[in-house]
C-alpha cells in the first residue's frame, strides 16, 4: 500500500519527537546531578598576574632577547635600548666632574693662601705693636728729659709724632689682618661652592648611569613571555610597553557564585578545578579572594539567564608548588568549572578526587 507524502511526513515528524524526549529523559536520568548540596560549582577562565615590560625613558627600542613563550627568569635581560644619546650625556658629566674637581682644589689653594695673609698680617701687627711701645718708651724718656731741661722741645714733638704715627700704622696692619681673615671665608665659601658642583656632578653621573642600567629591561619575577607588544626599531616613549610576562607563580581562576551561597565561602576553602580542555584531570585550589561587592556576571562567564542574577566574583588560587612542577602546561584563557566544598564535613566525591598531570 502507498503511503501518501503528507502522511509520511507526520510519521518522520512524530518519530523524531519521541527520539527528542527519549534523549531528554534518559539524559536527566543519568547525567551526573553534582556532588551533592555541600557543593557549588561556578563557571569561570584561568587567569594569572600579568606584567607590563615596558621603558622607563623614551627611546629606540635596539634588541628584543626574547620571543613570545619563552620561560624567563627573575633579573633575565629581555631587550634593550639604544644608549647613544645617555652615553653622550654621561661623557659631559663626567667632563663637568672633572672640571669641578679642578675647582675644588684651585679653591684650597686659595684658602691656604688667604690663611697665610692672615699669618703675615698677624705678624705685621706684632711688629707695629712693638715699635709703638718702643716710640712710647722713648716718648716718656723724652718727656722727663724735657721737664729736666735736658731735652729740646724739638726732640719731644718728634717723639710724640713717632706715637702717633706708629698708632695710625698698628690699626692699619689690624684692619689688614682683619680683612685678611675675612678674605679666609670667601676662599672657603668658594671651595664649598667647589664641592658642591662636584657633589652634584656626581649625582647627574648616577643618575645617567641608572637610565642606562634601566635602559636594559630585565624580567622583575619569574614568568612566561606571552606578547611582543614592540619591535626592535621602533621609537616609544616613557612608559611604552615592550613586552608582556604572566607570572606562572600566581595562577588562579576567577568564577561567580550566586549571593545565597557566598556568604558561606571562607578564605581557605577547597576548590577543585575542571578545565573544558582536559576533563580528565581535576586540580586542587584553595579560595583566596571573595568580592565584597555583588555583581552582574559578565557574559563570557554565564548564560544569558544567569547574567541576571548578582553575582559575587570567587578566586581559586592554585598552589604555586604544583604550578612549578607543570610549568609547561600552564596556560591562562582556558575556560572551566570550580567546584567549591561549603561543608566543611563532607568527603569529595569520586569523580572530584585530585587527579593532577604528570
Amino acid at each position: 500500500m502507498t503511503v501518501p507524502p503528507s502522511l509520511k511526513k507526520k510519521l518522520l515528524v512524530t518519530a523524531a519527537a519521541v527520539v527528542v524526549v527519549l534523549a531528554w529523559w534518559g539524559w536527566t536520568k543519568l547525567a551526573d546531578s553534582g556532588p551533592g548540596e555541600g557543593f557549588v560549582s561556578g563557571n569561570g577562565r584561568i587567569e594569572a598576574t600579568e606584567i607590563d615590560i615596558a621603558t622607563k625613558l623614551p627611546g629606540r627600542i635596539e634588541d628584543i632577547l626574547v620571543r613570545e613563550g619563552d620561560f624567563v627568569s627573575a633579573g633575565q635581560p629581555l631587550a634593550r635600548m639604544q644608549l647613544e644619546t645617555m652615553e653622550a650625556q654621561l661623557d659631559e658629566a663626567l667632563a663637568m666632574r672633572q672640571q669641578a674637581e679642578q675647582a675644588v682644589t684651585a679653591a684650597q689653594a686659595q684658602v691656604a693662601l688667604r690663611e697665610a695673609d692672615v699669618i703675615a698680617a698677624q705678624a705685621l701687627v706684632g711688629q707695629r705693636e712693638s715699635e709703638l711701645d718702643a716710640a712710647q718708651r722713648r716718648l716718656k724718656r723724652s718727656e722727663t728729659l724735657s721737664r729736666e731741661g735736658a731735652a729740646s722741645i724739638q726732640e719731644l714733638d718728634d717723639d710724640r709724632a713717632r706715637v702717633r704715627g706708629a698708632q695710625a700704622t698698628l690699626a692699619a696692619s689690624k684692619a689688614q689682618t682683619a680683612a685678611a681673615r675675612a678674605a679666609v671665608e670667601v676662599a672657603k665659601a668658594q671651595l664649598v661652592g667647589a664641592q658642591s658642583n662636584v657633589a652634584a656632578a656626581t649625582a647627574s653621573i648616577n643618575r645617567i648611569e641608572a637610565d642606562i642600567r634601566d635602559s636594559e629591561l630585565r624580567a622583575p619575577r619569574d614568568g612566561r613571555v606571552q606578547v611582543r607588544v614592540a619591535q626592535p626599531g621602533e621609537v616609544l616613549g616613557a612608559g611604552g610597553r615592550v613586552l608582556n610576562l604572566i607570572d606562572l607563580s600566581d595562577v588562579y581562576i576567577t568564577f561567580f557564585l550566586p549571593e545565597t551561597v557566598a556568604g558561606r565561602v571562607a578564605l581557605g576553602t577547597e576548590v577543585r578545578i575542571i578545565l573544558d580542555a582536559a576533563p580528565e584531570f581535576v586540580i586542587p585550589a584553595s579560595v583566596s579572594f571573595v568580592a565584597s561587592v555583588a555583581q552582574f556576571t559578565p557574559k563570557t562567564v554565564e548564560t544569558a539567564s544567569e547574567r541576571q542574577k548578582l553575582m559575587f566574583r570567587v578566586r581559586g588560587q592554585i598552589s604555586q608548588d604544583l604550578l612549578r612542577e607543570h610549568l609547561d602546561q600552564v596556560k591562562t584563557g582556558l575556560p572551566g568549572v570550580a567546584w567549591v566544598k561549603l561543608d566543611a564535613n563532607a568527603e569529595w566525591p569520586e569523580n572530584l578526587s585530585l587527579r593532577v598531570p604528570e
